[in-house]
């Protein structure tokens, strides 16, 4: 079965070559890119070639990239040289997803800011971008999948996905933000029938833990069956931290999330298996 999980699940920097390695061994079929996820580093033509040398020599393939909107080069800023370096970094990400066979870069279309005028500034600064972008995207058959975080912004969802089509700009549902986001609507739901990404993990309810799935709190079947009745079609991807959990050994943590993953696809596909066909019939 084919199953996804996020790299960073140890460290978010670095050579990555050792933990490819280890999620080949055990028995993980995909990748979702999440290095370097959250700063302003670029990658390279070589480091790219590299990367995609060792997924061949471990058997795995890219489902999709985690973006950054980094500290300086953010694609969202007010100031305009900051917002251009912005689109200048995620470009960077789409050429990397295309060239390693991915089909969706995952970005944050938010910015840390409190006061509304200044939101509604940074969301104009969005479109921009997301215009600027765009062809490029497009160009390589990649792309943008904007992920709910907390709080989730469902109005800007809804006026960004109004404006853009699907097949530029989609939906990453991440479940562990939901679940701490109970005073909002249930992004999955809303945005299903955009949903192209996801990061599933569990955790308590009162912070982002990024546990194994089945580890926390979060409703699985209902995620199952909205998955089952949503536009998503790649495997599942789990996007998890390692030092949250309970295993002190590292291939011990990577079997667990390989189980654990298993089993939620076992429930999703059976759910689709229930869903009706266009005739009516199961």
């Amino acid at each position: 079965m084919e199953i996804s999980i996020a790299t960073d699940y140890a460290e978010n920097s670095g050579c990555c070559e050792p933990f490819l390695r280890k999620i080949a061994q055990a028995g993980f079929t995909h990748i979702h890119w999440c290095h370097h996820w959250n700063g302003d580093f670029l990658y390279s033509r070589s480091e790219i070639d590299e990367i995609a040398k060792w997924l061949r020599e471990y058997g795995l393939k890219l489902l999709d990239l985690h973006g950054s909107q980094g500290f300086e080069k953010n694609w969202s800023s007010l100031g305009e040289y900051e917002r251009l370096a912005g689109v200048e970094l995620v470009r960077n990400r789409i050429d990397m997803t295309a060239r390693l066979g991915g089909d969706a870069v995952v970005m944050h279309a938010t910015h840390w800011m409190v006061n509304e005028q200044k939101d509604s500034l940074g969301d104009d600064q969005l479109r921009k971008s997301l215009d600027a972008l765009e062809p490029f995207a497009r160009s390589r058959n990649v792309r943008i999948a904007i992920e709910n975080l907390v709080p989730a912004r469902t109005d800007l969802f809804l006026a960004l996905f109004d404006q853009y089509s699907p097949d530029f700009l989609c939906f990453c549902y991440d479940s562990g933000h939901q679940n701490i986001s109970s005073d909002n609507p249930n992004s999955l739901e809303l945005f299903k029938d955009r949903l192209g990404a996801v990061h599933l993990h569990d955790n308590d309810g009162a912070s982002d833990q990024h546990n194994l799935i089945f580890n926390g709190s979060i409703d699985w079947d209902q995620i199952a069956v909205l998955m089952a009745d949503s536009a998503y079609s790649k495997c599942i991807n789990m996007e998890l931290r390692w030092d949250n959990s309970v295993y002190a050994d590292e291939t011990e943590f990577l079997d667990k999330a390989l189980e654990s993953g298993i089993r939620f696809a076992q429930k999703l596909y059976a759910y689709v298996k229930e869903l009706p066909t266009q005739d009516g019939t199961k």
